[in-house]
Protein backbone atom coordinates (compact mmCIF):
# COMPACT_ATOMS: atom_id res chain seq x y z
CA UNK A 1 0.00 0.00 0.00
CA UNK A 2 3.15 2.62 1.01
CA UNK A 3 4.84 1.55 -2.41
CA UNK A 4 1.37 2.28 -4.38
CA UNK A 5 0.99 5.64 -2.32
CA UNK A 6 4.34 7.03 -3.31
CA UNK A 7 3.99 5.72 -6.83
CA UNK A 8 1.09 7.60 -6.91
CA UNK A 9 2.95 10.95 -5.53
CA UNK A 10 5.72 10.50 -8.36
CA UNK A 11 3.24 10.27 -11.14
CA UNK A 12 1.70 13.58 -9.62
CA UNK A 13 4.77 15.56 -9.78
CA UNK A 14 5.57 13.99 -12.74
CA UNK A 15 2.55 15.52 -14.56
CA UNK A 16 2.73 18.83 -13.04
CA UNK A 17 6.66 19.20 -14.00
CA UNK A 18 5.39 18.14 -18.11
CA UNK A 19 2.64 20.59 -17.88
CA UNK A 20 4.55 23.13 -16.66
CA UNK A 21 6.97 22.67 -19.54
CA UNK A 22 4.27 23.30 -21.74
CA UNK A 23 3.48 26.87 -21.15
CA UNK A 24 5.85 29.12 -21.44
CA UNK A 25 4.90 31.62 -18.69
CA UNK A 26 5.62 28.75 -15.92
CA UNK A 27 7.95 29.95 -12.86
CA UNK A 28 10.68 27.42 -14.14
CA UNK A 29 11.74 30.12 -16.75
CA UNK A 30 10.54 33.46 -15.23
CA UNK A 31 13.87 33.70 -13.37
CA UNK A 32 17.23 34.21 -15.04
CA UNK A 33 20.34 34.67 -13.82
CA UNK A 34 23.42 37.48 -13.97
CA UNK A 35 27.09 36.43 -12.80
CA UNK A 36 29.26 39.16 -11.64
CA UNK A 37 32.92 38.90 -11.67
CA UNK A 38 34.95 41.97 -10.02
CA UNK A 39 38.49 42.16 -9.80
CA UNK A 40 41.38 44.36 -8.96
CA UNK A 41 42.85 46.22 -5.80
CA UNK A 42 41.48 48.18 -3.35
CA UNK A 43 43.54 50.32 -1.30
CA UNK A 44 41.34 51.85 0.58
CA UNK A 45 42.59 50.16 3.68
CA UNK A 46 39.14 48.54 4.40
CA UNK A 47 36.77 46.21 2.82
CA UNK A 48 34.60 47.48 0.34
CA UNK A 49 30.86 46.68 0.48
CA UNK A 50 28.67 45.60 -2.55
CA UNK A 51 25.24 45.78 -2.96
CA UNK A 52 23.28 44.22 -5.85
CA UNK A 53 19.76 45.45 -5.97
CA UNK A 54 18.11 46.59 -2.41
CA UNK A 55 16.48 43.15 -1.59
CA UNK A 56 19.83 40.89 -2.17
CA UNK A 57 22.66 39.86 0.72
CA UNK A 58 25.97 42.21 0.54
CA UNK A 59 29.09 40.91 -0.44
CA UNK A 60 32.75 43.13 0.44
CA UNK A 61 36.13 43.18 -1.53
CA UNK A 62 39.12 42.54 -0.04
CA UNK A 63 41.94 45.23 1.23
CA UNK A 64 44.59 45.14 -0.97
CA UNK A 65 43.92 42.53 -4.71
CA UNK A 66 40.32 41.42 -4.60
CA UNK A 67 38.82 38.86 -6.80
CA UNK A 68 35.10 38.30 -5.71
CA UNK A 69 32.17 36.45 -7.54
CA UNK A 70 28.30 36.64 -7.29
CA UNK A 71 25.26 36.16 -8.75
CA UNK A 72 21.41 37.68 -9.04
CA UNK A 73 18.49 36.44 -9.79
CA UNK A 74 16.05 38.29 -12.20
CA UNK A 75 12.46 37.94 -10.80
CA UNK A 76 9.96 38.39 -13.45
CA UNK A 77 9.51 41.80 -15.28
CA UNK A 78 12.84 42.93 -14.22
CA UNK A 79 15.39 43.23 -16.66
CA UNK A 80 18.23 45.84 -15.36
CA UNK A 81 20.15 45.42 -11.87
CA UNK A 82 21.59 48.59 -10.09
CA UNK A 83 25.34 47.54 -8.33
CA UNK A 84 27.03 50.20 -5.89
CA UNK A 85 30.06 49.85 -4.27
CA UNK A 86 30.99 51.88 -0.94
CA UNK A 87 32.97 52.14 1.43
CA UNK A 88 31.90 51.07 5.15
CA UNK A 89 31.30 54.60 5.65
CA UNK A 90 28.85 54.94 2.83
CA UNK A 91 31.35 56.37 1.09
CA UNK A 92 29.77 55.42 -2.82
CA UNK A 93 32.84 54.32 -4.40
CA UNK A 94 31.31 53.75 -8.15
CA UNK A 95 27.58 52.36 -9.07
CA UNK A 96 26.78 50.41 -12.46
CA UNK A 97 23.35 49.87 -13.59
CA UNK A 98 23.73 46.22 -15.32
CA UNK A 99 21.61 44.54 -17.54
CA UNK A 100 19.78 40.88 -17.46
CA UNK A 101 21.03 40.28 -21.11
CA UNK A 102 24.92 40.33 -20.41
CA UNK A 103 24.69 36.85 -18.80
CA UNK A 104 28.12 37.65 -16.40
CA UNK A 105 29.03 41.28 -15.67
CA UNK A 106 33.21 41.30 -15.38
CA UNK A 107 34.51 44.34 -13.99
CA UNK A 108 37.98 45.24 -12.92
CA UNK A 109 38.98 48.33 -11.11
CA UNK A 110 42.25 49.82 -9.22
CA UNK A 111 40.61 51.95 -5.94
CA UNK A 112 42.74 54.59 -3.81
CA UNK A 113 42.99 57.97 -2.40
CA UNK A 114 39.47 58.16 -2.85
CA UNK A 115 39.75 57.78 -6.52
CA UNK A 116 38.31 54.86 -9.11
CA UNK A 117 40.36 54.23 -12.44
CA UNK A 118 41.34 51.16 -14.46
CA UNK A 119 43.38 48.56 -13.17
CA UNK A 120 46.94 49.76 -14.08
CA UNK A 121 49.46 46.96 -16.12
CA UNK A 122 53.24 46.88 -15.98
CA UNK A 123 55.40 47.92 -18.22
CA UNK A 124 55.45 45.90 -21.28
CA UNK A 125 57.68 42.81 -21.66
CA UNK A 126 61.12 43.27 -23.47
CA UNK A 127 63.67 40.78 -24.46
CA UNK A 128 66.87 41.16 -22.85
CA UNK A 129 65.54 43.59 -19.81
CA UNK A 130 63.91 44.17 -16.33
CA UNK A 131 61.39 46.58 -16.36
CA UNK A 132 59.74 47.62 -13.01
CA UNK A 133 57.47 49.96 -12.20
CA UNK A 134 56.06 50.88 -8.44
CA UNK A 135 54.40 52.58 -5.95
CA UNK A 136 55.43 53.05 -2.43
CA UNK A 137 52.91 53.29 0.65
CA UNK A 138 55.05 54.30 3.85
CA UNK A 139 52.17 53.51 6.07
CA UNK A 140 54.30 53.24 9.40
CA UNK A 141 56.65 56.29 9.04
CA UNK A 142 54.00 58.67 7.60
CA UNK A 143 56.41 60.26 5.21
CA UNK A 144 55.32 62.65 2.83
CA UNK A 145 58.22 63.75 0.96
CA UNK A 146 59.64 62.15 -2.43
CA UNK A 147 62.21 60.22 -2.88
CA UNK A 148 64.78 58.59 -5.25
CA UNK A 149 64.48 54.62 -6.32
CA UNK A 150 68.07 53.53 -6.87
CA UNK A 151 68.27 49.97 -8.35
CA UNK A 152 71.37 48.47 -8.65
CA UNK A 153 73.71 45.19 -7.39
CA UNK A 154 75.34 44.92 -3.55
CA UNK A 155 78.46 43.29 -3.44
CA UNK A 156 79.29 42.00 0.03
CA UNK A 157 83.38 41.64 -0.34
CA UNK A 158 83.66 44.57 0.01
CA UNK A 159 80.17 46.06 0.73
CA UNK A 160 80.04 48.09 -2.26
CA UNK A 161 76.36 49.42 -3.87
CA UNK A 162 76.34 49.52 -7.69
CA UNK A 163 73.96 51.68 -9.14
CA UNK A 164 72.12 50.86 -12.39
CA UNK A 165 68.90 52.86 -12.81
CA UNK A 166 67.41 55.24 -11.09
CA UNK A 167 63.89 57.33 -10.76
CA UNK A 168 63.65 60.56 -8.97
CA UNK A 169 61.31 62.65 -7.60
CA UNK A 170 58.81 59.86 -6.63
CA UNK A 171 55.72 60.81 -4.59
CA UNK A 172 53.91 58.41 -1.88
CA UNK A 173 50.78 56.53 -2.88
CA UNK A 174 51.73 57.45 -6.94
CA UNK A 175 53.82 55.26 -9.44
CA UNK A 176 57.14 55.88 -10.82
CA UNK A 177 58.35 56.02 -14.08
CA UNK A 178 59.38 52.87 -15.48
CA UNK A 179 62.64 51.53 -14.91
CA UNK A 180 64.81 49.86 -16.89
CA UNK A 181 68.51 47.30 -16.45
CA UNK A 182 70.17 44.35 -18.25
CA UNK A 183 69.62 41.15 -16.22
CA UNK A 184 72.83 40.00 -14.62
CA UNK A 185 73.88 36.72 -12.32
CA UNK A 186 74.22 36.86 -9.01
CA UNK A 187 76.65 33.88 -8.74
CA UNK A 188 80.28 34.03 -9.77
CA UNK A 189 81.04 37.48 -10.06
CA UNK A 190 83.85 39.36 -8.88
CA UNK A 191 84.74 42.67 -7.62
CA UNK A 192 88.11 43.91 -8.51
CA UNK A 193 88.98 40.59 -8.92
CA UNK A 194 87.55 39.13 -5.35
CA UNK A 195 84.95 36.57 -5.52
CA UNK A 196 81.69 38.11 -4.00
CA UNK A 197 78.12 37.04 -3.91
CA UNK A 198 75.92 39.58 -5.20
CA UNK A 199 72.55 40.85 -4.03
CA UNK A 200 70.08 42.67 -6.43
CA UNK A 201 68.39 45.77 -4.10
CA UNK A 202 66.48 48.61 -4.84
CA UNK A 203 67.20 51.43 -2.36
CA UNK A 204 64.96 54.54 -1.33
CA UNK A 205 66.40 57.81 -0.67
CA UNK A 206 65.74 60.57 0.42
CA UNK A 207 65.00 62.58 -2.69
CA UNK A 208 68.22 64.21 -4.64
CA UNK A 209 70.48 62.25 -1.91
CA UNK A 210 71.70 58.82 -1.34
CA UNK A 211 70.54 59.11 2.37
CA UNK A 212 67.80 56.13 3.42
CA UNK A 213 64.57 57.98 3.72
CA UNK A 214 64.43 56.00 6.88
CA UNK A 215 67.05 58.75 8.67
CA UNK A 216 65.33 60.68 11.04
CA UNK A 217 61.91 58.22 11.16
CA UNK A 218 63.18 56.15 13.91
CA UNK A 219 63.59 53.10 12.04
CA UNK A 220 66.80 51.89 10.41
CA UNK A 221 67.67 50.98 7.01
CA UNK A 222 69.84 47.98 6.56
CA UNK A 223 72.20 47.56 4.00
CA UNK A 224 70.17 44.34 2.73
CA UNK A 225 67.03 45.73 3.05
CA UNK A 226 65.24 46.19 -0.12
CA UNK A 227 62.04 47.29 -1.80
CA UNK A 228 60.04 44.14 -3.75
CA UNK A 229 61.61 42.47 -7.19
CA UNK A 230 61.82 39.65 -9.68
CA UNK A 231 64.85 37.54 -10.03
CA UNK A 232 67.99 39.43 -11.24
CA UNK A 233 69.01 36.83 -14.05
CA UNK A 234 66.06 36.80 -16.32
CA UNK A 235 64.07 39.03 -18.32
CA UNK A 236 61.00 40.08 -16.66
CA UNK A 237 58.02 43.40 -16.39
CA UNK A 238 56.61 43.55 -13.38
CA UNK A 239 54.44 46.51 -11.16
CA UNK A 240 54.67 46.50 -7.50
CA UNK A 241 52.91 48.57 -4.99
CA UNK A 242 54.23 48.09 -1.69
CA UNK A 243 54.26 49.10 2.19
CA UNK A 244 56.50 49.41 5.15
CA UNK A 245 56.15 46.47 7.06
CA UNK A 246 59.37 46.95 9.82
CA UNK A 247 60.60 44.58 12.25
CA UNK A 248 61.22 46.16 15.19
CA UNK A 249 63.68 49.30 14.57
CA UNK A 250 64.84 47.65 11.17
CA UNK A 251 63.07 48.46 8.25
CA UNK A 252 61.27 46.07 5.55
CA UNK A 253 58.59 45.85 3.36
CA UNK A 254 55.40 43.91 2.34
CA UNK A 255 54.01 43.26 -1.28
CA UNK A 256 50.22 44.65 -1.72
CA UNK A 257 50.49 43.87 -5.06
CA UNK A 258 52.73 42.15 -7.88
CA UNK A 259 51.72 41.94 -11.42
Amino acid sequence: MKTKYIGFILLAAMAVFAAACDKGDDFLYKEEMLSFALSGYNGSGQELEVQIDTLQKKFYLSNGKFNANAAYTFPEGKSTVHMTVREKTGKVVLEKEVKKEEGTFRLSFFYLNGQVGDMPSPPPFEEGKIKLKYMWMPIQTKYTGPVDIAVGKLYFIPKVFEELARVKNVKPGEFCETISIDPFPTAGQTYNGQPTPVLFVIYIYKAGTNEFYTNGTGYNWSITTTAPKPAANVASSRMYIFSENPSGALMAFVKNLEI
